[in-house]
């Protein structure tokens, strides 16, 4: 009994604390600065979550494997809609485990893999978090008590602005025209050089 109340109780700690992860996320896509953090606080904070969520999913999977009241074995685990128990719901969160290993394993081998491969594979978190919704849905036994319903709802809320945010605020790229302007006008403040008349520049081509 005692494993299924640990059990339960990571599976809600799971819920807020990736569901914060997803939100620090889209504030590190966004450049959002929180007040008393340094300029990377936001990253290192995105990062400390993370890892804290993974300890307290390994304590939810752990604890579901070794109570001997539902049979869940490490292939249950691994492989999803193959257990004997609840084999639907089960598999739900299985699929959203997998997603969450292939982000741990490529951000291990990220110096391997290249920024833009290891992004690719990290935008699978944002697919294993609703599945992780419909997997404790479904699967839970706290759906009864009001306050779980509200915190869910509250959670999928806070999703739904941070995506929209994400989309309607996502950051413009820097063109290379941009990019060399900041480099001279960076220049000139080190070294104390007065920018040229813009007249004299030569021009870049449109759409540089």
């Amino acid at each position: 009994m005692t494993l299924w109340y640990v059990n339960r109780a990571t599976g809600i700690v799971c819920l807020v604390l990736f569901t914060a992860v997803v939100l620090l996320g889209v504030a590190v896509h966004l450049r959002t600065r929180f007040p008393g953090l340094p300029r990377f606080g936001t990253v290192a904070l995105h990062r400390g979550v993370s890892l804290v969520a993974m300890v307290f999913l390994g304590a939810h999977i752990v604890s579901a494997s070794a109570d001997s009241y539902v049979s869940i074995s490490l292939t249950d685990v691994l492989v999803p809609f193959v257990g004997s128990y609840d084999p639907l719901w089960l598999g739900l969160g299985t699929v959203a485990f997998d997603l969450l290993l292939a982000v741990v394993v490529t951000s291990l081998l990220r110096a391997r893999l290249g920024r833009r491969a290891w992004r690719a594979v990290h935008w699978l978190a944002y697919a294993s978090w609703p599945l992780a919704v419909v997997h404790g849905l479904g699967i839970g036994t706290d759906l009864a008590s009001g306050w779980m319903v509200w915190l869910t709802a509250g959670c999928v809320a806070a999703m739904a602005v941070a995506l929209v945010l994400g989309t309607v605020r996502a950051p413009r790229r820097d063109r290379p025209a941009d990019i060399l302007r900041s480099s001279r006008e960076s220049r000139h403040d080190s070294f104390g050089e007065s920018p040229r008349d813009s007249s004299r520049e030569p021009s870049l081509p449109i759409g540089v």
